[in-house]
């Protein structure tokens, strides 16, 4: 008589699944950077007095890029980007950005397009802000673009986010 074993059975729920700690802190770290661009993107268009007031907001005609890129006009790479400062074209692509990549890292998908997308950003923003009043180098736009790359290489948008839905799954720029 032959010996057989059982094998048990597994069930598993994917609200129950487990994660590892580090996968739920690069989940809440994707959201919330996430946020930062998204309220970027409501407080430029609607003015709700925070960094822009409603004077100046994009749908009272003011001009998203403005402030700070004609901020920059005494930097060292200032000439250029003042000069993009206001141009229709400008706004436009720097909205359309801060809304793309804020709702990829809250949602979890084009996790890959949105860290390339938002690493170029940070570092036109960093380099329109030459040099640095505070550090010679480093400053929050670098580093953003650093956790940026990260949440992609980590694949942080299966934890907390739509990242595991089977069309992210099968589309290798989806994720």
């Amino acid at each position: 008589m032959a010996a057989t074993t059982q094998q048990p059975v597994v069930r598993r729920h994917i609200a129950a699944e487990a994660r590892r700690p580090v996968d739920v802190v690069w989940a809440v770290a994707r959201i919330a950077l996430g946020w930062i661009f998204l309220w970027a993107f409501l407080d430029k268009t609607f003015g709700w007095g925070f960094a822009t007031p409603a004077g100046k907001a994009w749908i009272a005609g003011g001009s998203p890029t403005t402030g700070f890129l004609k901020g920059a006009g005494e930097n060292a790479l200032g000439g250029f980007f003042a000069g993009l400062a206001g141009q229709a074209w400008v706004d436009w692509l720097f909205m359309a950005g801060l809304l793309g990549i804020g709702a990829a890292l809250v949602l979890g998908v084009g996790l890959r397009v949105a860290a390339i997308a938002g690493g170029l950003l940070m570092v036109l923003m960093w380099a329109a802000a030459l040099p640095l009043d505070t550090n010679p180098f480093l400053d929050d736009h670098l580093v953003y673009a650093i956790v940026l790359a990260g949440l992609a290489l980590a694949d942080a948008g299966t934890a907390l986010g739509l990242g595991k839905l089977p069309i992210v799954r099968r589309n290798a720029w989806l994720r």
